[in-house]
């Protein structure tokens, strides 16, 4: 194998009233905490317009689950990692063209503890697994499929976290008709549709993500975009309750989050405060033409029909994931959702009290990503003597 080789009624900016999105101006008392993006994927030649973005939207550190592998950046993400000491943690992917490789269940762990020594902070699944990665017997290999196992505990063993992407909304397993919510959506991109008979159904995908985190307690998961069932917080709140290892983040759903009645949704994060987790699903890459000048290419959330997104889209994007979580719905009423690809409705506010917003907005993944991370690595956090709170115009 080649691995072997190698707006906010409570946050503003200083000196500047909060303008929220929908445009009413409120008064603020209390700063925003400073922001970890937990679910970003940053080419390796990306890392400082990423940061810039950052700056720009008050975001203290990202967490980027694009860092490849050795045989595909690792040395191009960790030099770039250190040239911005303590502000981004790279996570490993999984080569899933080895998996038939007898070598696989070995080697795969071993490239992980390699990756963590050089600077490493955890471990991305994708929803390949279950989707697209061939099974030994045809069909597709089952998330839960026990010749994986030693990465999962491989991954507990070093302290790491797994960030695991399993299905996808439950539209994209529906048939792609006018009556499909998601059409403006699968419409862009029909490759994301898994209506076909072919693929797991979602509920078989989930429920194998759930034996995972049955079977191997003493590692910890972010399940990504709310556990990939925004549409049913029940299930959400029996997942966090029945699965001390399990912790969710809200990346790319809060157009699902949204739609529910805000003060049960308001109470599922009070309840959870300490397993849930800031992410918005950024990319940011630099794309280089052939005798032309390298541009930057952003992804809020999803696709973008039309126009391309710009540092201007971005702000608009974060703005309307603080207005969803510090405003309160009875003042505002609905307000739109932060990819308005993915839906056309609005969403209610759920105006999370201070120690929510903190705890989801920065020390939950700074004490399960980069605390752990900094210990490994021997070091003090660099940003410790910088640290301030952070507030920008929601």
């Amino acid at each position: 194998m080649v691995l072997a080789t190698s707006a906010c009624s409570r946050c503003s900016a200083p000196n500047a009233p909060a303008s929220s999105s929908t445009g009413a101006t409120n008064t603020p008392t209390t700063p925003r905490p400073p922001i970890i993006e937990v679910h970003g994927h940053i080419g390796a030649t990306a890392y400082e317009e990423a940061l810039a973005l950052a700056d720009e939207n008050g975001i203290e550190r990202i967490v980027n689950l694009s860092g490849g592998n050795q045989a595909r950046g690792l040395e191009r993400h960790v030099a770039a990692m250190k040239r911005h000491p303590g502000r981004i943690a790279v996570f490993f992917n999984v080569p899933w063209q080895f998996h038939q490789d007898p070598r696989f269940a070995a080697e795969i762990p071993a490239a992980m503890e390699r990756a963590v020594l050089a600077g490493y902070a955890g471990l991305k699944v994708p929803k390949a697994l279950g989707l697209s990665v061939p099974g030994p017997n045809g069909g597709f290999l089952a998330v839960d499929d026990p010749s994986l196992d030693s990465i999962w505990a491989k991954a507990g063993e070093l302290g790491i976290p797994v960030s695991i992407h399993t299905g996808d909304p439950k539209a994209f397993f529906e048939p792609i008709t006018p009556q499909n919510e998601r059409i403006e959506e699968l419409g862009e991109a029909p490759n994301w549709s898994f209506a076909d008979p072919k693929y797991p159904r979602r509920e078989t995908l989930l429920a194998q993500r759930d034996n995972l985190l049955a079977r191997h307690r003493n590692t910890t998961f972010i399940l990504v975009h709310f556990a990939n069932n925004p549409e049913d917080i029940d299930y959400v709140d029996r997942l966090l309750d029945e699965n001390p290892n399990a912790n969710v983040d809200v990346s790319a759903r809060l157009a699902e989050i949204g739609r529910h009645n805000p003060d049960k949704v308001r109470r599922l994060f009070i309840k959870h405060k300490d397993r849930i987790l800031f992410g918005s699903d950024l990319g940011v890459h630099v794309r280089k033409r052939k005798g032309s000048t390298p541009e930057l290419s952003l992804f809020l959330g999803s696709l973008t029909k039309g126009d391309p997104p710009t540092r201007a889209s971005v702000k608009t994007f974060y703005d309307r994931h603080w207005t969803f979580f510090e405003s309160d719905h009875r003042d505002t009423g609905t307000i739109p959702h932060p990819v308005p690809i993915q839906g056309n409705w609005a969403i209610r506010p759920i105006s999370l009290p201070e120690d929510v917003l903190r705890a989801v907005y920065h020390d939950n993944a700074y004490r399960l990503i980069f605390a752990p991370h900094f210990a490994r690595q021997g070091v003090s956090d660099p940003l410790l003597k910088k640290k301030t709170n952070v507030t920008l115009d929601p």
